[in-house]
Order: structure tokens, then C-alpha cells, then sequence
């Protein structure tokens, strides 16, 4: 009697990603690309909710707004150096805001999410816009007024309110508003909470 086909492999058998014990149809659990027995996949999912949950305590709001700070200070920088060095008052570059002022807190906080550091993001996210739309608008009437031959310059900070609100609203149109709200939205999202399935 003929040997069998040693090139014939025996069927492969499905085992768990993580306890590899050899699965039946009807035991694995299927998980992205991987498949895990109902015990190690209910012990995944447990540790999955246990970090989430841990992301949005003890949260260091204090380095939290430190980072967020540094994030706001260094998108104004880039957004008003970008003016100064190229004469554009190119809005699109004041949406690195949000982005730097989202990851600073979030990296301020040690890796933490909570709604908090949403609020927070959103809110030195918005004031940092403000005060880059500032600095770009007094470049231009600066640039405006020594051409003219006046001495007068319009400071930084500025003197009053009312100083403050008049230069940001030159050119303060609609897409202004735009930019400020895709700031928002990205200081928004980028420390928000890591949200689970509920359970089944």
C-alpha cells in the first residue's frame, strides 16, 4: 500500500490569541484580526475598560493647562511668524492652534482623556486664536501706519479691551470664524475620552 502524500498538510487548527488553547466554531470569539476564547476575551475586554476608565482619573489639570499653554503659545508663534516672514496673513496655518493646544494637554496630563481637558483644550485653544488674530492684524496696521509716516504703533499686549477687541475685529469675517471653529473642534477632540462598546 502506498504512503500518503506527505505534501498533504493536515487541517489548521484556530487557536486563541492569547491563552492559545485550540478553538471550535463554536468557543472563538472573533476580535479585529485575531480570534480568542470567550474566557480570554472577556478577561481582554475587562482589562480594555479598566484603562479607559483609568485615563480619566486623577487627572493633573495644573500641567494639564501648562502643556496646553506651550501647545497655544507655540501654533501663535508659528501662525504670527509665518506673517512676519512672508508679509500673507495666512489663516490655514492658525488650525496647527488646535492641534498643539490638544496634544499639549493631553501630554501635560500624562496621557490622560476626560471632559475637562476638552473644556480646557477648547478654551485656551480659542483664546490663543484670539490673541495670534491679534498679533497677524497688528503686523498689518503697524505696517500700515509707518508707511503712512505716523508714529503711532498699536501695542502688544494691548492697552485695553477695547484696544484689544477693535484691531481683532479688522478683517474679522467668515472665514476668521471658520478657523476658530476647526480649532475648537481639534482641541475638542484630540483629549476626548476613549469610548468602548457597551457591553452585550
Amino acid at each position: 500500500m502506498a504512503d500518503a502524500n506527505p505534501s498533504a498538510a493536515a487541517p489548521s487548527v484556530t487557536r486563541c490569541g492569547r491563552c492559545q488553547a485550540a478553538l471550535t466554531d463554536s468557543e472563538r470569539v472573533p476580535a479585529q484580526d485575531r480570534f480568542f476564547c470567550r474566557t480570554c476575551y472577556e478577561i481582554l475586554k475587562l482589562q480594555l475598560r479598566t484603562a479607559a476608565a483609568g485615563m480619566k482619573e486623577n487627572v493633573n489639570y495644573p500641567m494639564a493647562a501648562l502643556g496646553a499653554v506651550l501647545g497655544g503659545a507655540a501654533g501663535v508663534l508659528a501662525w504670527w511668524g509665518f506673517t512676519v516672514l512672508t508679509g500673507i496673513g495666512f489663516g490655514l496655518v492658525a488650525v496647527a492652534i488646535g492641534f498643539l493646544v490638544g496634544h499639549g494637554a493631553a501630554r501635560g496630563a500624562g496621557g490622560k482623556r476626560s471632559v475637562g481637558l476638552q473644556v480646557l483644550a477648547v478654551v485656551i485653544g480659542a483664546v490663543s486664536f484670539l490673541v495670534a488674530a491679534y498679533l497677524v492684524n497688528m503686523t498689518f496696521i503697524n505696517q500700515a501706519l509707518a508707511e503712512q509716516g505716523r508714529p503711532f504703533r498699536v501695542p502688544f499686549p494691548p492697552t485695553s479691551p477695547a484696544m484689544f477687541y477693535n484691531v481683532l475685529a479688522v478683517n474679522f469675517g467668515i472665514m476668521k470664524l471658520v478657523f476658530l471653529a476647526i480649532v475648537a473642534y481639534e482641541a475638542w477632540i484630540i483629549p476626548r475620552p476613549v469610548r468602548l462598546a457597551p457591553p452585550a
